[in-house]
């Protein structure tokens, strides 16, 4: 799948990697495990809500948000999570605002980016992260594993984000316990949730399940509920004018 615009990105990322030095182990950060509180609270689909500035598809979203009070106020209304973009040249975000936020947050954070290298697993554990984002499409099925590998032996859980049935197949057998359906193509950069229809008839009991982009509405929510343990959710937190009440309008009761 490696067409359209992630190689563009892959390849900016090997040299920034490049640039990169394998930073000296930190303290991780003290939260509670994603994969445990999926599993322990599946009377509703929970929110993943994510902090970000612009993205290549959408460009600026919202450049002028403080992104401690955005975070903080997802926090205050039952986010499980906060994914926090890092990447600088076609997210704008910044490896900073995942140190700020995990800083000013006790839940679990997300190092969203285009993790390709050991070293950026270092640095967003140390930036406070205690999940990390792997991308099916963007590494080999022998890199993806020895990635999520060297990441649980520093104590983090991952993110295997799959978008087709080979890369779910390729999550279910690298034991992947956190698995992400983005709706986005990631060639055409379009968005069907029914993406998140389709392969969830290939669930396994093990994993939780995580339904990400194209959701904006309760409906859109609605639809994934029955399959997914949570929802990552972008664009429609930060472009709102009231967080609290779309959180709450998404975060569907499964009772």
């Amino acid at each position: 799948m490696k067409q359209g615009f992630l190689p563009t990105i892959l390849k900016q990322k090997e040299k920034e990697v490049a640039q990169l030095v394998m930073e000296e182990l930190q303290p991780l950060r003290q939260t509670y495990r994603l994969y445990d509180f999926l599993k322990d609270h599946q009377d509703k689909l929970q929110i993943i809500a994510e902090v970000k500035k612009a993205s290549p598809s959408l460009g600026d979203i919202n450049m002028g948000v403080d992104i401690v009070a955005q975070a903080k106020t997802y926090e205050q209304n039952g986010a499980a999570m906060i994914s926090v973009l890092t990447d600088e040249i076609y997210f704008k975000g910044h490896l900073d605002y995942l140190h700020q936020i995990s800083k000013q947050v006790a839940i679990p954070t997300l190092a969203k980016d285009f993790i390709i290298d050991e070293k950026q697993i270092i640095r967003s554990r140390n930036a406070g992260a205690t999940v990390i984002l792997l991308i099916a499409a963007a590494l080999s099925e022998t890199r993806l594993k020895e990635l999520c590998d060297f990441a649980a032996g520093l104590d983090l859980e991952v993110l295997v984000e799959i978008h087709n049935s080979p890369e779910l197949e390729i999550a279910h057998r690298i034991g992947a316990k956190i698995i992400g359906v983005n709706n986005r193509n990631l060639v055409t950069f379009k968005t069907d949730i029914n993406t998140s229809l389709q392969l969830s008839t290939h669930f396994k009991e093990g994993p939780v399940y995580i339904s990400e982009s194209a959701i904006s509405t309760g409906e859109d929510a609605q639809t994934v509920a029955p399959y997914f343990n949570a929802i990552l959710v972008g664009t429609a937190l930060m472009t709102t004018t009231h967080v609290a009440d779309k959180i709450k309008e998404l975060r569907i009761d499964k009772s």
